[in-house]
């Protein structure tokens, strides 16, 4: 027969455990590559690292200017509604987290060293995804990265596409 002494003992052993296993099961960020510090409004050092990793990859452009494709997908953001920013809060803290990276992206390596090839089979495995949540969340990064690289003045001369002098004026 369990006296209350052992159901006690039993009861306290146990939740050591559980509160080990806790602490043990808690997933922690990646490590962070030290980079330029640039003020940004909406995004994280984790978030600019999941940019700058995925930007080239998805671009398809070697030599991007990342610093100018971070500020523009933050200044993107920022433009947003409420609601939509904490969707893509949730989005970037999904791939920040080493296990959401790991397990849902399908990414093994850290983002800053992770390579070219991983990073497509990652775009490509949530573009094709039967999940929709997994699809829009590589829509969301597919148009934030396209809209702060193609509205970037630095990529009209590779497209060959010269704004006309009276909208120019208007924008500077």
């Amino acid at each position: 027969m369990l006296t209350r002494r052992q159901l006690i003992k039993t009861g306290m052993a146990g939740s050591v455990v559980l509160l080990a296993a806790g602490w043990l099961a808690t997933p922690q960020p990646d490590a962070l590559v030290p980079g330029q510090a640039m003020q940004l409004e909406f995004l994280r050092p984790s978030d600019v690292q999941i940019i700058r990793s995925i930007a080239p990859v998805m671009l398809g452009i070697a030599g991007l200017p990342l610093d100018a494709v971070v500020q523009g997908v933050d200044r993107a953001i920022t433009k947003l509604l409420p609601a939509v920013q904490q969707e893509l809060r949730q989005l970037f803290d999904l791939l920040a987290n080493r296990w959401g990276r790991r397990w849902l992206a399908g990414v093994v390596s850290p983002w800053a060293t992770a390579s070219s090839s991983e990073l497509a089979a990652f775009l490509r495995r949530w573009q094709n995804s039967p999940l929709l949540l997994l699809r829009s969340g590589y829509q969301a990064l597919h148009a934030l990265i396209n809209a702060a690289w193609f509205g970037n003045p630095a990529s009209w001369g590779g497209l060959g596409y010269q704004q006309p002098q009276q909208v120019m004026g208007l924008l500077l």
